[in-house]
């Protein structure tokens, strides 16, 4: 590999010469082409970033200067370049790295990333605490993207920082793409920056004439680039929204010119306060077909290195992914009620609901990276009559308790949420395990929480939440897994079940097992086989978290003395202490075990071994019944 070969950490990196650089970042994207495509993870992201993090990994002196990654995705060069080049075959696998920046992976990982909008607050406190412990020299760097910007968080940050007086750069990663394509004022603001023609035409004209058209910088093009803000504001009709705030803004600079990097983050190194440098990059650069397709090459999974072609798993007659079972249930569900809206912070692709949006474009609301907003945005829709369908990754939905709560439950407004990604999610680990929103919805009054057992059940679901809503109901919680069904023939005829009731799906002895979500086909596959060993364990499909089918319940414990709560979510504040407080209530003395997510943070991994990990797999279901069965 050349010079990637000779370079272990960054300080090996700092002794190549400037003119090596941009053949180091073209071994660096060879080598994340050729590792990302037999180890699935992140690629276009990665690859519109190889100059950038060279340059700063060259300029400053990392770790003592503190680098953080907005979203952690863009950083699988940050890693090769910091110690990490011999492991990265293991990224995301189990008991592999990470493929996001962890504090405990890495001293160069001054801060864990994996939800977007977070590092400029990040670097703020860090550069808050350097001042505070009268450190000056120390210099602090956040990384974000033009999509990460329109999340509110990205803007309080920039609020505050901008009168702190700390030694703070802010590199703004302009690609125009989060996941699917930035939307909103913002992009629409660093567009006007980066194609404003008469902005353009007269920044080539002066660097031309000054340079003597050598494109060498010198004293007066350098005084130039500081007046550049100001010539800059006028032209584009309007100030610099970074320099109003009090930043000093410098770019839109090339990306991908690794030596033109260095030499601005040399210049603004040695600049004190608050930076912000707007840099243009391209997502998938370096791989064509990345280039053009940068949504399916977000994280394509397994292609050829040499093409770029996505390798497609032989699915044959598989079952569909819940998140395209909900795209087209919403779909039909619209076609009949022109009330019916989708609402995604930016998760469009990843949830399906670009299926409704190809058909209702007018009712379909990608707001961007904003969590907060989409929940309140939503209720303002139900407030009017309108029906909304909120889709939110459930790790994202974290971010949005405070507007569950405070905007949608406690004015009883029927928004429905259509949780994705609810429970283990795999690969991409601690960050976005679904593991806690049965536990933090569950006690929020006014809400309606359910979980399908397949495809049918949430097409059912669907319809219900729809109905319930319609007829001015409380505010309806679906939540279902990453990944594909159970059921081949899936497209059911939707049908209106009874809200807080539960299906017996075994009868049995002594032991019953109460499952809630997907995890019920696992347990379901272990009662078959503990059957031919005499083992008769019964099985309810809860199906309603809340409200919990008590009057079931309160049959149920007469018949059998041993329960056992299945749940993919915190062992703390979900079925499992919803079943505890209903058996303590009712004075009721069966015995109680449980299988949950345990009360610690999953890595990543695979999802066959986190279920076993944790106890989902059939086997581990199976071993629990045998050692509680008497």
């Amino acid at each position: 590999m050349g010079y990637l070969d000779q370079i272990q950490t960054p300080e090996d990196l700092r002794k190549l010469a400037l003119d090596q650089l941009p053949q180091l970042c073209d071994e660096l994207r060879h080598f994340i082409i050729e590792q990302t495509a037999k180890h699935p993870g992140h690629l276009g992201s990665s690859l519109g970033v190889i100059e950038l993090t060279v340059a700063i990994h060259y300029v400053f002196d990392t770790p003592n200067d503190k680098l953080v990654w907005d979203v952690g995705h863009q950083a699988y060069c940050h890693k090769i370049l910091t110690g990490r080049k011999d492991q990265f075959s293991t990224n995301r696998c189990y008991n592999g790295i990470s493929g996001f920046p962890r504090r405990e992976e890495s001293e160069y990982d001054a801060f864990g990333t994996g939800h977007s909008s977070t590092s400029i607050s990040a670097a703020l406190g860090m550069a808050m605490a350097a001042k505070m412990n009268g450190d000056t020299q120390r210099n602090h760097i956040a990384v974000i993207g033009d999509g990460a910007m329109t999340g509110g968080m990205a803007f309080e940050a920039m609020n505050q920082a901008a009168y702190r007086d700390v030694n703070m750069l802010v590199i703004l990663n302009d690609n125009k793409i989060s996941i699917d394509s930035s939307t909103g004022a913002m992009s629409k603001y660093l567009l006007s920056i980066t194609a404003s023609p008469a902005y353009n035409r007269f920044k080539n004209r002066m660097w031309n004439l000054f340079t003597f058209r050598s494109k060498q910088s010198n004293k007066i093009t350098n005084w130039f680039g500081r007046l550049g803000n100001g010539v800059k504001g006028y032209l584009l009709g309007g100030s610099n929204w970074f320099q109003s705030l009090g930043y000093r803004y410098f770019g839109p600079a090339d990306g991908h010119d690794v030596v033109s990097l260095v030499k601005t983050l040399r210049d603004l190194k040695k600049l004190p306060g608050q930076k912000v440098l707007h840099i243009l990059t391209i997502k998938g650069k370096g791989l064509e077909m990345a280039e053009q397709h940068q949504t399916a090459y977000h994280a394509p999974g397994k292609f050829d290195p040499s093409t770029g072609q996505i390798i497609q798993p032989e699915c044959g007659n598989m079952p569909p992914k819940y998140q395209d079972v909900f795209g087209h249930t919403i779909l039909e569900i619209a076609q009949q009620d022109e009330k019916v809206v989708g609402i995604t912070p930016a998760m469009a692709t990843g949830c399906s609901l670009t299926i409704m949006d190809e058909v209702f474009p007018d009712r379909v609301f990608d707001v961007g990276i904003a969590e907060q907003h989409a929940v309140t945005f939503s209720a303002g829709l139900a407030a009017e009559g309108y029906i909304p369908f909120c889709n939110i990754y459930s790790s994202f939905l974290q971010r949005g308790y405070d507007q569950v709560i405070h905007d949608v439950a406690l004015q009883n407004l029927p928004v429905i949420f259509c949780i994705d990604r609810a429970g283990l999610v795999g690969e991409d680990g601690a960050t976005h395990q679904g593991s806690f929103d049965l536990a933090f919805l569950r006690s929020v009054p006014n809400l309606i929480i359910a979980s399908p057992l397949n495809e049918h059940e949430l097409r059912n679901m669907m319809l219900t939440a729809y109905q319930n809503a319609k007829d001015g109901g409380l505010p309806f919680v679906i939540r279902y897994p990453r990944g594909r069904g159970v059921l081949t023939d899936w497209r059911n005829e939707p049908e209106i079940l009874p809200i807080g009731k539960s299906q017996m799906l075994r009868e049995g002895e002594k032991i019953l097992v109460l499952s809630l979500g997907p995890l019920g086909n696992n347990v379901s596959a272990a009662l078959e086989t503990l059957g031919k060993e005499n083992v008769n364990a019964a099985h309810l499909n809860v199906r309603f978290l809340k409200p919990l089918d008590e009057e079931v319940l309160t049959t149920l414990a007469v018949k059998y003395p041993i329960w056992l709560t299945v749940e993919d979510g915190t062992e703390k504040g979900g079925l499992f202490s919803a079943v505890a407080e209903f058996l303590e209530n009712n004075n009721l003395t069966n015995q109680l075990h449980h299988i949950a997510i345990p009360d610690r943070f999953i890595s990543h991994g695979d999802i066959p071994s986190l279920y076993h990990e944790v106890g989902f797999g059939v086997e581990d279901i199976q071993q629990t019944i045998r050692s509680i069965w008497k």
